[in-house]
C-alpha cells in the first residue's frame, strides 16, 4: 500500500505534481520535494495579505490566497485556490495543491497537500503528502519524529528518513485532537474518529475508533 497508485487518484494531479508522485513509495514524493527550490520563482498571481510575512521563494498560480499574520518561509508552490488562513505558519518546501487550505494557527513542515485538501484549525502536518479531499479535524497533530529519533520503518520497509509524518490516501477523514503516530500511512476513505491515536498501516475504507468510558462520582465536600 505504499505505491502512490494505490494512495492517490494520479489522474487528478496537475502536470507540475505528476512527476512529484512517479515514485515507488509515496514518502520518496518527500525527498523529491526538497528540491522544490530549484522550480520555485516569485511569480505571484494570487493575492497577499499585507501582514502576512513571507521568506523565500513564493510561487501562486492566479485564484491562490494568503492571509492575514501568516507567515511562509519559502520554497512555498500555490496552486489556484489555494489558501493559507490567518496566523498559518508554512515550512519550506510546501506545495498546496488545487483548491487545499491550510487554516489558523496551522503549522505545515515540508509537506505536499493534494486538490482539496485541508488542515483548516490548530494543525500540526510534518514531513507528510496529504491526499485529495483529505480532512483534517480541529488539533489533528501528523507526528514527524520518534522519541529517540531513529529512522523510520513502516510495516517492515525502510524509509531512510529520521523525519517522516503520514501519508494519507484519497478522501481521509480525521476527527478533532487525534493523533498520528510518525511513519503512519492511511488507505483511501478511512475515517478516523476525534481522540483516537493511530499508527503504522491503517488500511483504507476502514474505521478507526477510540473507546473511553466516562466515570461520574458524587462531589466530596
Amino acid at each position: 500500500m505504499f505505491d502512490p497508485v494505490q494512495l492517490f487518484d494520479i489522474a487528478r494531479l496537475p502536470a507540475e505534481l505528476a512527476d512529484l508522485l512517479d515514485c515507488e513509495f509515496a514518502w520518496e514524493a518527500l525527498v523529491r520535494l526538497d528540491a522544490l527550490g530549484e522550480r520555485v520563482g516569485n511569480e505571484r498571481l494570487g493575492s497577499v495579505h499585507p501582514t502576512a510575512i513571507v521568506e523565500g521563494p513564493l510561487t501562486m498560480l492566479e485564484g491562490a490566497e494568503v492571509g492575514p499574520h501568516a507567515y511562509l518561509t519559502g520554497p512555498v508552490y500555490l496552486f489556484p485556490g489555494a489558501k493559507v488562513g490567518h496566523g498559518a505558519f508554512l515550512r519550506g518546501p510546501v506545495v498546496l495543491g488545487p483548491g487545499a487550505h491550510v487554516g489558523h494557527a496551522t503549522e505545515v513542515k515540508r509537506s505536499v497537500f493534494l486538490g482539496g485538501a485541508r488542515a483548516p484549525h490548530f494543525n500540526y502536518v510534518g514531513d507528510s503528502v496529504v491526499g485529495h479531499d483529505v480532512n483534517l479535524g480541529a488539533g489533528v497533530k501528523l507526528a514527524n519524529f520518534k522519541t529517540f529519533g531513529s529512522a523510520i520503518t513502516i510495516g517492515g520497509t525502510a524509509t531512510g528518513l529520521r523525519k517522516l509524518g503520514s501519508i494519507l490516501g484519497d478522501g481521509v477523514s480525521i476527527g478533532c485532537n487525534a493523533v498520528l503516530a510518525p511513519g503512519t500511512v492511511v488507505g483511501p476513505r478511512t475515517i478516523i474518529y476525534s481522540g483516537a491515536t493511530a499508527g503504522g498501516i491503517v488500511p483504507g475504507d476502514s474505521v478507526v475508533k477510540y473507546r473511553s468510558e466516562l466515570e461520574m462520582a458524587p462531589r466530596r465536600a
